[in-house]
């Protein structure tokens, strides 16, 4: 057995006792489209080649976790954006329903700890050192990963509804602004978060929602962690250092996630992890402006313009090693405890060489071995750095829930006293 083939073995049977949590997997989108969420049309039981997620290679690549998106894009009006955000959750339910054997949803980290076949305790027991080994059900836990705050139609009430329907957590924007926060993908207007979205992300706390920084302007997230009570979450992001694109996060908010303790879980996204990525999302983001511009009253027509480019226009060619090297300046500038993963599958074009598909994260860890990451180390990025923020945030909730009641300010009245 050569030195590469027994680290990849090494990294199966890490990930066998500690299974992936991904932040981020846009599979539902593709079921909407595909198939209006019917799956005996579009059956992930089975090997679907078109797709980058399927249960035979989710099962070979120790899925234990996954936030699912419930994407919607964030030029469909508030309204919309909200009807079809309730679609998009109920297409995750009828997934639960079509596969009971795979797919079981989950709030909490003890529902997490629960559904898993197989996987270390976790960090509060064994000593604090997450070893003992803990049995559970053996389906991949689902969690609900609102992806745009469009989706709440600048309502608190909305939000509190997609809470009880189970929302883990929302990005505050999508590639647009919200009407209470800059995007990292538009022109700012706000400067960070409008009074409205500061008491977003605390109603979002008392909530027990994780606040999502992925896709939210550099302000936005300095200010989103500021006012936020637990810690926060990058979904799908990586180290803006190495790449310079807006989606990924400087390093002077690297330490502040150090600092207040939330998670950055590192993308596979071909453009936000090489030098080349900075050129080709300018590009990309140019060619997006364009067709917008182009089709003014047809969103559709230009997202699907949009989809043509990128199949004529692909990303710069990647490695799994271009991903472990945002994990290693993840480490160097955050700390062990806040890296995470969060690929994005089936939520981009093309992925890099040995992660095309959720049968590779095995491939990750072993490079991460081959970088001498540690058995523990491997297990604190799969899943226990997630775990960690997923119980700060429950306990924060439970606090709060008890100091306060649910927040009845409007946005119109915040944010017009702001203005005066």
């Amino acid at each position: 057995m050569t030195v590469e083939s027994s680290l990849l073995e090494r990294a199966r049977e890490l990930l066998r006792r500690a299974p992936v949590i991904d932040g981020h997997n846009d599979v539902l989108w593709e079921a909407r489209n595909r198939a209006g969420y019917d799956f005996e049309v579009l059956d992930l039981a089975k090997p679907c080649p078109e797709l980058m997620t399927d249960i035979p290679r989710l099962r070979d690549g120790c899925l234990g976790g996954q936030f699912w998106s419930v994407y919607v894009p964030s030029d469909v009006p508030g309204g919309t954006a909200v009807t079809a955000r309730l679609e998009q959750i109920d297409g995750l339910q009828a997934m639960a329903r079509s596969y009971p054997d795979t797919v079981e949803l989950a709030s909490t980290a003890e529902d997490v700890e629960r559904i898993n076949a197989w996987g270390y305790a976790p960090a509060h027991s064994a000593g604090g050192r997450g070893r003992a080994p803990a049995h559970g059900k053996g389906r991949v836990a689902s969690m609900i990963g609102v992806e745009g705050g469009q989706s709440i139609g600048c309502s608190l009430g909305a939000l509190r509804t997609l809470a009880r329907l189970g929302a883990g957590y929302m990005t505050l924007t999508h590639n647009d602004n919200t009407p209470w926060a800059d995007s990292a993908t538009d022109t700012p207007v706000h400067g960070g978060l409008t009074r409205f979205g500061e008491e977003v992300v605390r109603e979002m706390n008392r909530l027990g929602v994780l606040v999502d920084c992925s896709h939210v302007s550099a302000d936005t997230m300095v200010q989103a962690i500021d006012v936020s009570e637990a810690p926060v979450l990058f979904s799908h992001s990586s180290a803006r250092a190495l790449c310079g694109v807006p989606r990924n996060v400087p390093d002077e908010v690297l330490s502040r996630v150090r600092e207040t303790h939330g998670v950055v879980m590192v993308t596979f996204v071909p453009s936000f992890l090489t030098p080349a990525g900075v050129e080709y999302s300018a590009t990309a983001h140019a060619e997006e402006d364009r067709l917008k511009a182009e089709h003014p009253e047809d969103p559709e027509a230009a997202r699907d313009a949009m989809e043509a480019w990128f199949e004529e226009h692909p990303s710069p060619p990647t490695s799994v090693s271009d991903v472990a090297d945002h994990v290693d300046h993840v480490r160097a500038t955050a700390g062990i405890d806040h890296i995470g993963i969060g690929s994005d599958f089936d939520g981009t074009h093309d992925m890099p060489e040995g992660l095309e598909d959720v049968s590779c994260y095995p491939n990750l860890f072993a490079e991460l071995l081959h970088r001498d990451y540690s058995d523990e180390d491997v297990a604190k990025i799969s899943r226990h750095n997630v775990l960690r923020v997923m119980r700060d945030a429950e306990q924060v909730a439970a606090r709060l829930q008890r100091d306060r009641p649910p927040s009845l300010l409007r946005m119109d009245e915040l944010d017009a006293a702001q203005a005066v």
